[in-house]
């Protein structure tokens, strides 16, 4: 090659680069800031000093030829603006120190549960609030006194149309500009009568039917998870709701003049069109880390980002995790850890073609959407029904862009979430061990979320002592794991080992071998939450369904936590209401008193069962239990206990020197009231 034809070879690659779209360009293209205030008058938290609050809209822009891009659904049919790249937007709200040199750099991005903020309660345990700004609303500060950064980002397209909800404005798909038309399935338990039902779930905004007249509309009726589903004539019901006594016209709800029964399960199949791309929630919960990691102008830098999601969001990071989303669009890494909570097994409805991602999955509810599918572990595993290998890091951009990871797990999602199926081999016969930056820590006997204590009256189940709601109190451990989490990732200090049921220590065991002890009233559930190989049509490797319902196959085996003679769960975290124990507290809890499915598990709740006073109460019922009297001298005897099993629990890394005060504070309004009644 001559000299010209060099220069001339150089000259067009760097004309070529100049005007196409840059490949690693920022994706955030623009911050509008609303609000800029000083959080509390400007009060400090502790060292770190005062905080200010920041509200207002990012702007993403992705390019769809860029290859971190290209697992996200339909992105390439959305609409483009001038330099090719796809535009969405997010509202957005951040809490940061205002001396940044005090804060130590870490970033805490909280992915957003339907559209809420959670991390005040649960951390600092503050008021549930969609806009912080009173002292109620940031509880104890913790947060703040250790400095982090909290950062909330709308990703999720349809939440609910309420005043300060965080909300993803994506874009619609389209085939070269003409309507792409599919299908949409809605559910129903039905426990109460009712004439009309939304078709988007918790209140979502529902993809409409594009024709209420179309064919492929089918309403099913069923009374059981497995039970074969019965057409409802269609002339029985349209697409309507009740307001002010009148029948209206909409194509977002559906409505029988007789009534949908109580005690039965509904399904809608229909036709919809106009989906919305919403895979780019996961973009957006990249590039606003990256944004804040890597962008000199952003207002609110960090130099580590750790991530926390909760029960959906959990399962959000699973899948943002399994798609390689953790590596940006300059090819960078993205979080450094995550904390991905009460997630079980599952991943969800976050990246393919009419994806609803509320939808979840529990034993009497949500059936059958793409949340508990294979791969369910870390490390690949082959699926000896179907011979599909794979794994939750099989698809990561870079091996080094894995990020630390904690997953925690209450007993609530063994039971109703599959979650045993995160580390045991896919015939459930042998434990899968870790990798090296995974632990896995189990809440042992929580309920997915904190109950009330003391349990409301009406709580109380038939012919027991028994009640739905189950109070263990786990927050005080993810506190302490947070800071445990903050040191991994900033300083590189080892957490605590990982504490879970394990089958080789027969702590993890099939439900038929759980030794519950025989109690009054309180039957062992005979079910559990079970995750299913799904057929969701040919196009599913390209995130479309074409069947719906889906063709359910093959269960895989899951499993759940052995218990100790309390009936309290074995093998995890031990909190101190089971190393010195007051009350059984179960993570299930069965549908008695509901219209149908009497049998199976209620979602989300547990069950909470006190000991017996004394010895002489414990024979009059047949309570297989130890009674409070036979395990306490009295209740300085049981305090002391208490104490004991706190700093031990400190000395584990699984409590705060802090928090001690508070769970011995706690377990005495415990022991006041079991022993008061």
């Amino acid at each position: 090659m001559t000299r010209t034809s060099c220069i001339l070879v150089l000259l067009c690659a760097l004309i070529s680069i100049l005007l196409a779209p840059s490949l690693g360009a920022a994706r955030v293209v623009r911050i509008v800031v609303d609000r800029r205030e000083d959080v509390l008058g400007a009060r400090p938290f502790g060292a770190v000093g005062p905080y200010e609050k920041i509200t207002g809209t990012i702007y993403f822009a992705l390019d769809p030829r860029n290859p971190k891009n290209t697992r996200i659904v339909d992105l390439e049919k959305a609409p483009r603006n001038a330099d090719g790249s796809v535009e969405a937007w997010a509202n957005f709200v951040v809490l940061r120190p205002k001396n940044s040199q005090r804060g130590g750099g870490t970033a805490l991005l909280e992915v957003s549960n339907r559209g809420g903020m959670a991390s005040l309660p649960y951390f600092n345990g503050g008021a549930w609030t969609r806009d912080p700004t009173f002292e109620r609303d940031f509880g104890d500060g913790f947060l703040m006194r250790l400095g982090l950064t909290i950062i909330w980002v709308g990703w999720q397209h349809d939440v609910p149309r309420r005043k300060g909800l965080l909300r993803l404005h994506a874009p619609v798909a389209t085939d070269e500009g003409r309507p792409i038309e599919g299908l949409v399935r809605s559910d129903w338990t039905v426990d109460r009568p009712t004439k009309a039902l939304a078709l988007g779930h918790r209140n979502h905004t529902a993809y409409p039917t594009s024709d209420p007249n179309h064919p492929n509309n089918v309403l099913t009726v069923r009374a059981g998870r497995l039970v074969p589903r019965r057409i409802v004539p269609r002339n029985k019901w349209r697409f309507a709701r009740t307001e002010g006594g009148r029948v209206i016209v909409d194509r977002t709800r559906i409505y029988m003049e007789s009534g949908f029964e109580a005690g039965k399960i509904y399904e809608l199949v229909y036709q919809s069109q106009g989906p919305r791309v919403v895979g780019l929630g996961l973009a957006a919960i990249r590039d606003m880390m990256s944004y804040a990691k890597y962008d000199s102008t952003s207002p609110f830098r960090a130099k580590y980002g750790i991530a926390i999601g909760i029960s959906q969001t959990g399962r959000f990071l699973r899948h943002f995790l399994f798609q390689g989303f953790n590596t940006d669009e300059h090819g960078r890494k993205v979080f450094d850890g995550l904390m991905i909570h009460t997630a079980g097994a599952g991943r969800g409805s976050f990246n393919h073609r009419f994806a609803q991602p509320s939808r979840d999955a529990h034993r009497y509810s949500a059936f059958f959407y793409p949340t508990d599918i294979f791969p369910f572990t870390s490390r690949i595993q082959t699926d000896p029904e179907t011979k599909t290998a794979d794994g939750l890091f099989a698809h990561l951009h870079k091996r080094d862009h894995l990020p630390r990871i904690f997953y925690t797990n209450t007993g609530y999602e063994y039971w109703g979430r599959a979650a045993s199926l995160i580390h045991t081999t896919i015939d459930g016969t042998r434990d899968v061990e870790l990798y090296r930056d995974e632990r896995i820590y189990h809440l042992a006997s929580g309920q997915h979320f904190i109950g009330q204590f003391p349990p409301a009256p009406h709580s109380t189940l038939p012919d027991s002592r028994a009640y739905r709601g189950n109070p263990l109190n786990f927050l005080y451990t993810m506190r302490a794991l947070l800071v445990e989490m903050i040191e991994w990732v900033r300083d590189g200090s080892e957490p605590p080992p990982s504490a879970y049921p394990r089958i080789d220590a027969g702590t993890l065991v099939p439900i038929g071998d759980v030794n519950f002890p025989k109690l009054q009233g309180v039957v062992l559930p005979t079910v559990i939450h079970e995750a299913y190989r799904v057929n969701y049509g040919p196009r599913w490797h390209q995130g479309i369904i074409d069947r719906q319902p889906p063709e359910v196959g093959k269960p895989f085996p899951a499993l759940v936590p052995q218990v100790d003679k309390f009936g309290n769960e074995l093998g995890g975290i031990r909190s101190v209401e089971l190393l010195v124990p007051l009350a059984t507290y179960a993570p299930w809890n069965l549908r008695i008193g509901f219209p149908g499915g009497m049998d199976e598990l209620t979602d989300f709740f547990g069950t909470y069962i006190p000991l017996p006073k004394t010895e002489e109460g414990r024979s009059k019922t047949g309570d297989a239990r130890p009674s409070i009297e036979s395990l306490y001298t009295d209740k300085k005897d049981y305090l002391h206990k208490v104490k004991r099993s706190a700093d031990l629990l400190v000395e584990q890394g699984f409590l705060t020197k802090e928090d001690v005060p508070n769970v011995t504070a706690q377990a005495e309004r415990h022991w006041d009231w079991v022993l008061g009644q």
